[in-house]
């Protein structure tokens, strides 16, 4: 049995579940707090004006000031994900199959950071957060229910860290990553003649990372942020259930339940950030990121256990290629309370064709489009709200995986609306 496929996601931070249509290029989520979200995060490694710099840039925690910060933050992702046949052909001799509906579904998306000064150079923070996140699940009879019926992966990121000021124009920052991970895979099996069942794959784990960022004053109004976040490599163990099997094919070895193993190496990304204070009113922004999505090319699912342990059950395959996010946004200080926000964004897929495009994840070029306020409740507490429009390009697909998986042919309408509100405190 093949398969071509990549865990999407459901998120879950602090006892809360999230899923979504990731919101950046694959399976990346840029919602880490809300006070960017207005802007498209257009110079979040140098904006450094909350507590949410502990993920963007932890060197901002420097300039956060004395006393503790601390911001709470959720994001509502409304995804919608539709497929339109144009020549597909079901695996095994089997029906067809209609287009599987939408098979985006809305979520909430939880984050928490804090920050406080330890002494006048050092600063402490923690955050905790979803950094990668999709779902996708379709209708169980849909024509590509050979190569993905559902697919989710929930994850949470806990990052404590430290920024040292050298002076109050130049600051750097370190924070360590643990994040714990869990993977879900449905697909259908063709039985040919004898019919179709479905197969499971469920795998979780952890692992360890780091990142690092610099905080400088290159001109008296203008901050440059530079952000560097590791790879992370994933051991993940788990388990596989066949059901559905017709009992003349039971004892083969190759529909066995068993334990498996999957490893994963996630990308790791370097962001240039810039600020700078046009006058009293107006800050403008801007950022490049770098995504390192080459490491993913190809990930063997291998059983553990039983007649077939060391065997490849599946192989999830993608061949992605190093990609890149581009983002430009400005503030308007309206009055002492208010403060406006706008952005754009362009975010490049890392699916290099068609044909290597999976139904798992049927990522396309995304534009953003952002706006957001700041309010100043109190001199100590103030709510951020922000929305983003992230319009899909039309995408084609043309994944042929022989008799076992069928061939999907067709194209990909999707869109997604953000919607995000966040706290912050100092004392």
């Amino acid at each position: 049995m093949k398969r071509n496929a990549l865990a999407g996601t459901v998120v879950s931070a602090l006892g809360l579940l999230a899923g979504s249509e990731v919101q950046a290029a694959a399976f990346a989520l840029y919602e880490q707090g809300i006070s960017g979200l207005g802007s498209a995060y257009a110079g979040a490694a140098a904006v450094a004006e909350d507590a949410t710099t502990v993920w963007w840039n932890p060197a901002g925690m420097a300039r956060l000031g004395s006393g503790k910060h601390f911001a709470i933050a959720g994001s509502i992702i409304a995804p919608s994900t539709k497929f339109s046949n144009s020549g597909s052909a079901p695996a095994g001799g089997r029906p067809l199959g209609g287009n599987g509906g939408d098979a985006g579904s809305t979520a909430f998306v939880p984050s928490m950071f804090f920050a406080m000064q330890y002494d006048p150079r050092w600063n402490f923070g923690v955050g905790v957060s979803v950094p990668f996140g999709l779902k996708t699940e379709y209708e169980s009879t849909w024509i590509g229910r050979f190569q993905g019926i559902s697919s989710k992966v929930e994850t949470l990121n806990i990052n404590p860290s430290v920024s040292y000021k050298f002076s109050d124009a130049a600051s750097v920052g370190f924070g360590l990553s643990y994040q714990r991970g869990k993977i879900d895979l449905l697909q259908a099996v063709s039985f040919g003649a004898l019919g179709e069942g479905q197969n499971k794959v469920n795998l979780d784990g952890d692992a360890w990372g780091f990142n690092v960022g610099a905080l400088f004053n290159v001109a008296p109004a203008t901050r440059l942020g530079i952000h560097y976040r590791s790879s992370l490599k994933y051991n993940l163990d788990g388990n596989t259930n066949f059901s559905g099997v017709p009992a003349p094919l039971a004892a083969l070895a190759t529909v066995q339940n068993g334990n498996v193993k999957l490893d994963l190496k996630t990308p790791d990304n370097l962001s240039f950030s810039v600020a700078h204070k046009l006058n009293d009113r107006w800050d403008l922004l801007g950022d490049l990121t770098w995504w390192h999505w080459s490491k993913i090319k190809q990930l063997p699912v291998i059983r553990t256990d039983g007649a077939l342990s060391g065997a490849t059950l599946s192989t999830l395959t993608f061949n992605f290629k190093d990609t890149y996010r581009i983002s430009a946004g400005a503030n308007y200080k309206l009055d002492s309370a208010w403060t406006l926000k706008f952005g754009t964004a362009y975010d490049k897929t890392p699916v290099p064709s068609a044909t290597e495009r999976s139904v798992r994840l049927p990522d396309s070029d995304r534009y953003w489009l952002s706006a957001g306020a700041k309010y100043q409740l109190s001199p100590n507490g103030v709510l951020d709200f922000g929305y983003t429009l992230v319009s899909a390009r039309n995408t084609d697909i043309s994944n042929n995986q022989g008799a076992a998986g069928g061939n999907v042919v067709g194209t990909y309408k999707a869109h997604v609306h953000v919607f995000g509100v966040q706290y912050q405190h100092s004392f």
